[in-house]
């Protein structure tokens, strides 16, 4: 199995449930990690082409609010399984000025299975 994986990717959301997060963007930091079954790909349709994760993160994001994290998050583990190949999806999302200045991030992580 191999994994195929972002790290850090930073987008621009419309993104929480309080009022003073309402008709304005801030940041959410992405990471997400897919399972698929590659063993001796050579050429890139023969894998998940790791920019389809970054795109489908920055289309989520331009999409109108999001109320929750878990929202954003389920939406991209749920895009990454369209990918028939996926068999599994884990996708951390996280919210860097949720708790500023007491804390670096906070959010969610998610794991999706291919039943």
């Amino acid at each position: 199995m191999t994994k195929v994986f972002v790290t850090g990717l930073r987008v621009e959301a419309n993104i929480g449930v309080y009022d003073r997060e309402m008709g304005r963007s801030q940041p959410l930091v992405i990471d997400a990690e897919l399972d698929v079954p590659t063993a001796g790909a050579e050429r890139l349709a023969e894998t998940v082409n790791y920019e389809t994760i970054a795109e489908a993160a920055r289309q989520i994001a331009a999409s109108g609010h999001i109320s929750l994290v878990e929202t954003f998050a389920e939406r991209l583990a749920r895009s990454c399984l369209s990918d028939p190949r996926v068999t599994r999806a884990r996708v951390r999302v996280e919210k860097p000025l949720a708790l500023a200045p007491d804390a670096a991030a906070a959010g969610v992580e998610i794991t999706v299975v291919r039943g």
